[in-house]
């Protein structure tokens, strides 16, 4: 098992990606902790294959209590999943300050939090050959943009920046620090998208719309929580030593073609 002996913390772990990284996790033999604003999460069902961390990333108190718990549980922390997120679907005009500071506070505040008072813990785990190991979430908005997600690309492209600088800051103390950037993935936000007015979905039926967006992709299809847990798995891993202070887009092809020859 790739992961055996070592303890992690995913934030976001009980929605859709959050809990597909949960659950390969446990396969590897970690010591999870799924954080969280409810043991239900996005997904509306329980998980009892993990620990439940309450947590909202946008607070410092509760990150501080989050990361108390697995100080006291554990004594160390060797890998931390930033996958908390949310999405606005809204162009800046329409977008309230308060909606755009939301979007900030969860998105790129939340990396900033969890990874901050994480870093301790992170310490005590690595040395030696033995590394510990962020993995943020960025998207491929954070690189091209869809239309009507305006507060939502500047988070990201916000994360991108904060992955590079914390790699750079703590790659000397054994901490390895990556972004994974996805497209577009089977998820509950992926579902909201396509009814909200964002999706551009003019007049067509939800069906039509994801068969247009499978159609847009090169591999013709759009990607699932688990094609995600697959790359995180292995940043997480010792196998992913060297790597670090990267944004590792898994989107199917669709950044890779030029939008105006959809074949």
């Amino acid at each position: 098992m790739m992961l055996s002996g070592k303890v992690a913390v995913v934030t976001g772990g009980r929605g859709g990606i959050g809990r597909a990284i949960v659950a390969r996790f446990l396969r590897e033999g970690a010591d999870v902790y799924a954080a969280d604003l409810s043991e239900s999460g996005s997904l509306s069902a329980p998980d009892s294959a993990s620990r439940y961390l309450p947590l909202d990333v946008s607070d410092e108190g509760s990150v501080q209590a989050a990361i108390d718990v697995v100080r006291t549980e554990a004594g160390k922390l060797d890998i931390l999943v930033n996958a908390a997120g949310i999405e606005i679907e809204k162009t800046i005009e329409d977008t309230t300050l308060e909606e755009w500071n939301r979007s900030f506070a969860v998105n790129v505040t939340g990396t900033f939090l969890t990874s901050k008072h994480a870093l301790p813990l992170m310490r005590a785990a690595a040395g030696g050959d033995t590394t510990a190991s962020i993995i943020n979430f960025g998207s491929y908005d954070g690189f091209i943009a869809d239309p009507g997600l305006a507060a939502y690309c500047a988070t990201k492209g916000a994360v991108h920046g904060l992955t590079r600088a914390m790699a750079c800051d703590h790659g000397p103390e054994g901490i390895r620090v990556n972004a994974i950037c996805p497209g577009y993935i089977d998820t509950p936000m992926l579902q909201s998208f396509f009814t909200g007015d964002g999706s551009g979905a003019g007049g067509k039926s939800i069906e039509q719309l994801q068969q247009a967006v499978r159609d847009v992709h090169p591999m013709r299809r759009y990607g699932t929580p688990e094609d995600i847990a697959n790359l995180v798995n292995w940043l997480a891993s010792d196998e992913a030593r060297y790597a670090s202070g990267q944004l590792w887009v898994l989107d199917g092809g669709l950044s890779a073609q030029v939008q105006q020859m959809r074949l």
